[in-house]
């Protein structure tokens, strides 16, 4: 989309008496609302519209600043995108499914579930809002299942609400009629029917395996969701015997878990161990007999160097088990404790005494009835030493992981599989990342996967597995069976539908049925989101045309901590489902950090509620704050930055009022009145009005290209450093030519020099108009409404092209700016140093500057004799270079953007009287 033709009408509105960005929000805010101005408009061209996947947030209480930090980064490039002429697909979604909404309403309401419980249809929770009070498990009232997940569904409701608030406040251009949510219908209804094609294509299978386990939230873990922490423990030096009784000394963090050794392992290159690989010796206390075996992954240089095999400690006990094809020997729960029942190959009686006094009791307890028994034994050399070793916990849990076997459902994802991982590999490379260093995580997370994708979870509200099992004569599932609905009954809850050919009568009983308890990992609907909101699969034909318009979407907006999860699992299930890319672009923000250089997190307690800054500075400022931020790398929390964003919008306002008065008296019309304005870039005939055209066209050009390249932080500093400019300088320097004011000698400017300016001005400030919009949206749509009445919003204009400011610049070089503001900045600074107003004339002065500033200075001295009321006499000097050299003072130098460094330096001066000052009244 381009402007078309290079003359600029304004239809001027009446200007306001006094300017600031107080109540601009809210003004603004109901005008998009009722125009519907962000509205997605249904373009079927795919080439013309640009589809975002914006992440949904997570439905957890509260956003804090760093969600505002990067969803600015996003609606940067949508606005940017929009007034390139696309038609923006910019939809919200609310995650509001999984554990982190399970804890919130546990703790909110002081309730938990008891799968055993009837659905209460009265019931009401015992607490409303607990204060962020944590509720013990014992204190919480028990409810049914369906009672759980209709709190659930109400609080995210509340939440969301509070969430949409704060969006629109922040001025994000979405489109709230495309919202949606990741446990509503059309979500369930896409995540089920992904599985079951996963399911039929053999990319979807379940099996019973060593799994990791969190005992808090009684839940199976992926791998994408471990996170590594340092744990305090101790090491203990215990004995294996050999037949003959002699020890061979091992030394392990969890003598609890003696009982289930299958072997001790040592690396094959371990000289100490080699003679003894094919040997048996005998576990302590227990008596069970166990080989010595070799394996690669054993660390020479750790402990004693040779482990017990134990099923299972951690996940090198889970290789080892695998490659070596040992045993299986569980002995913890599914709840953290030890089993009940003592185990089969445990046949000595005084070990199954001993394991007796285990059962039933925690890791903790038991380990410790296992060292003093290991005392007594005499196997325990010395006592134990304290150590600290990393430990895997779930992201979100508070103890170490188990691993716990049992029946789950994996999906597909190149980690047991090759050939598969390769094309994921192959998928990372011809995807986009901005910044381009983050493509290397994509990279090492898909080349380290040991393991498919875990997505089941024994958890109560998500998005349901549609699958039943036949139950057999004895009463037991069949689990080899799946039986799976078809497609036009999705979505459903196999606890409470039917599968076809029975009848809720045979639910759980012989030769009936029985249904999927567990539901999918939040992650297996989110890594949906590109399908969810473009409609795919969907038979109506509406959501057929979406899908063909949207999909891949062009832009994936994430955190750099989930591309292991949220980012490769789209690019999976994508590559699985649609053999393509989900989208062509991702972006990632970096972190925000406090004052003290620390990332903002709500476990340290140290977040910031993003009302509080937009309530104290504006919805502008907070965005530019977060706008200033390069892509990719951390940004502090910084209130200094939002005040400078403040200030700009402020000078936004002034300035372009400023700019839009200048004229309206001449034909006596009062500075309210409304007035219409062409700014035809051929009226621009002044040197300096045509430096400041050509410095704008230069910063038009860098602006599109670095926002082309999704570097939006390099755009406003491009922008923002020209505006700055602009009025400091040029606005000053030209104000007294665009109001025709006569010079102190009388002499009155021409008409073609009036317009020449007055064109300037506006083409100037109509330009930074739009090219701010993307940043400060509210105080660019109040100018806006000034200076085009009636034309629509500014966020629906045309981004600026360079061709108006090419031919208004006829030539010019931007520098002739610069050495001017120069000039100016020296005729102030002799005042400043005297310590007298600035309208104090100066009767003569002598300039000295490099040979090609004099000639710039030269070209628009009218301008800045007037700028520094010169009214005496007015001498260049040209300073050459071995001048320059000699004193000190650089030769000049262009920069990329064409600016001088060179200094204009004062010769020789004299004042004038200061003006008189007015009398007090």
């Amino acid at each position: 989309m381009t402007e078309g033709k290079s003359i600029i009408n304004a239809n001027l509105t009446p200007l306001p008496d006094k300017v600031g960005v107080d109540g601009l929000e809210d003004k603004w805010r109901t005008v998009w609302d009722e125009d519907g101005t962000y509205k997605f408009r249904n373009t079927r061209d795919r080439k013309a519209v640009y589809s975002i996947d914006t992440p949904p947030p997570t439905v957890s209480g509260s956003l804090h600043v760093g969600h505002v930090f990067s969803y600015t980064h996003t609606d940067v490039i949508a606005r940017y995108k929009r007034m390139r002429g696309y038609d923006v697909f910019y939809p919200m979604g609310w995650d509001d499914n999984g554990l982190p909404t399970e804890r919130r309403v546990q703790n909110y309401y002081g309730v938990r579930v008891d799968v055993s419980l009837p659905y209460d249809p009265d019931f009401k929770p015992p607490f409303e809002g607990t204060d962020g009070k944590k509720i013990d498990a014992k204190d919480q009232v028990p409810i049914s299942r369906k009672n759980f997940i209709e709190l659930c569904e109400r609080l995210t409701a509340q939440d969301e609400k509070l969430f949409e608030a704060l969006w629109r406040k922040l001025g994000l251009s979405i489109d709230w009629s495309q919202t949606y949510h990741t446990i509503g219908q059309h979500p369930q209804r896409v995540a089920q029917k992904a599985f079951l094609r996963n399911l039929a294509r053999g990319e979807a299978y379940q099996q019973d395996a060593p799994g990791l386990w969190d005992v808090t939230f009684q839940t199976a873990v992926a791998q994408a969701e471990l996170e590594s922490r340092e744990y305090p423990g101790f090491y203990h030096k215990v004995a294996f015997r050999f037949e003959d009784g002699t020890p061979i000394y091992i030394e392990t963090t969890r003598p609890e878990l003696l009982a289930a050794c299958t072997s001790l392992i040592a690396n094959p290159n371990d000289e100490r161990y080699k003679q003894y690989f094919g040997q048996y010796v005998y576990s302590p206390l227990f008596k069970v007999k166990v080989p010595i075996l070799a394996h690669p992954a054993a660390e020479m240089d750790k402990g004693a160097g040779i482990a017990m095999c134990c099923t299972f400690g951690d996940v090198t006990d889970v290789e080892w088990w695998r490659d070596l094809k040992l045993p299986t020997r569980p002995i913890i729960q599914r709840n953290g404790r030890i089993v009940m029942d003592t185990p089969d190959w445990i046949e000595d009686p005084a070990g199954r005494e001993v394991f007796a006094e285990t059962a039933g009791k925690t890791t903790f307890s038991a380990r410790k009835i296992i060292v003093d028994k290991l005392r007594e034994s005499g196997d325990l050399d010395g006592e134990p030493t304290p150590t600290k070793r990393m430990t895997n916990f779930y992201e979100k849990g508070d103890k170490p992981l188990e691993i716990v076997t049992s029946r789950q459902w994996y999906l597909k994802n190149g980690g047991t599989d090759a050939k598969l991982n390769a094309e994921l590999i192959e998928r990372g490379k011809e995807l986009e990342f901005h910044p381009d260093f983050m493509r290397v995580r994509y990279e090492n997370w898909v080349h380290g996967l040991n393991g498919d994708w875990l997505i089941s979870r024994q958890r109560f509200f998500g998005v349901p597995f549609p699958l039943w099992y036949p139950v057999n004569a004895s009463g037991e599932p069949d689990y080899d069976h799946p039986i799976t609905p078809s497609e036009d009954r999705l979505p459903i809850d196999p606890t409470i539908d039917v599968p076809e050919g029975y009848d809720e009568s045979q639910r759980d009983v012989p030769g009936g049925f029985t249904a999927e308890k567990d539901i999918m990992d939040t992650w297996a609907t989110s890594s949906l989101t590109p399908q969810i909101v473009t409609h795919w699969a969907e038979p109506d034909e509406a959501s057929k045309a979406l899908f063909a318009s949207t999909f891949p979407m062009d832009l994936r907006p994430q955190g750099q901590d989930i591309i292991r999860t949220w980012l490769f699992s789209t690019v999976d299930r994508a590559h699985l489902e649609n053999k393509c890319l989900p989208w062509a672009h991702a972006t990632l923000s970096g972190w925000i950090l406090d004052p003290d250089h620390k990332k903002m997190s709500k476990s340290k307690g140290n977040v910031v509620v993003p009302n509080e800054p937009i309530e104290k500075f504006g919805a502008d400022a907070v965005r530019y704050w977060a706008a200033a931020a390069r892509l990719g790398l951390d940004a502090t929390y910084d209130i200094g930055q939002m005040k400078i964003g403040r200030r700009l919008a402020i000078k936004l306002l002034n300035a372009t009022k400023f700019a839009l008065a200048i004229g309206r008296e001449d034909e006596n019309h009062h500075v309210g009145a409304a007035a219409e304005a062409a700014w035809n870039p051929a009226d621009v005939t002044e040197p300096l009005d045509r430096a400041a055209m050509a410095k704008l066209a230069l910063v038009v050009r860098q602006a599109t290209e670095a926002l082309e390249s999704y570097e939006h932080s390099k755009a406003l500093e491009v922008i923002e450093s020209y505006f700055w400019q602009f009025c400091d300088d040029y606005i000053e320097l030209v104000k007294n030519r665009a109001y025709g004011t006569p010079d102190e000698h009388g002499n009155v400017p021409s008409e073609k020099a009036v317009k020449s300016a007055r064109t300037a001005l506006g083409l100037g400030l109509d330009a930074f108009a739009r090219l701010l919009a993307p940043y400060l949206p509210y105080a660019t749509e109040e100018v806006w409404s000034w200076m085009h009445a009636g034309s629509g919003s500014v966020h629906r204009a045309a981004w600026p092209v360079v061709d108006p400011y090419v031919e208004a610049a006829t030539g010019a070089s931007p520098e002739l700016l610069t050495w001017a503001g120069k000039a100016v900045e020296q005729l102030r600074k002799i005042k400043s140093e005297a310590k007298v107003s600035m309208k104090t004339p100066i009767l003569s002065v002598a300039l000295s500057a490099a040979s090609e500033g004099v000639e710039a200075i030269h070209a628009a001295l009218g301008d800045i004799a007037q700028a520094g009321r010169v009214v005496g006499k007015f001498d260049l000097v040209a300073k050459h270079a071995e001048e320059s050299a000699a004193e000190g003072t650089p030769e000049t130098e262009v920069a990329a953007e064409g600016t001088p460094e060179t200094e204009v330096a004062v010769e020789a001066s004299e004042l004038g009287e200061p003006p008189a000052k007015k009398p007090k009244h």
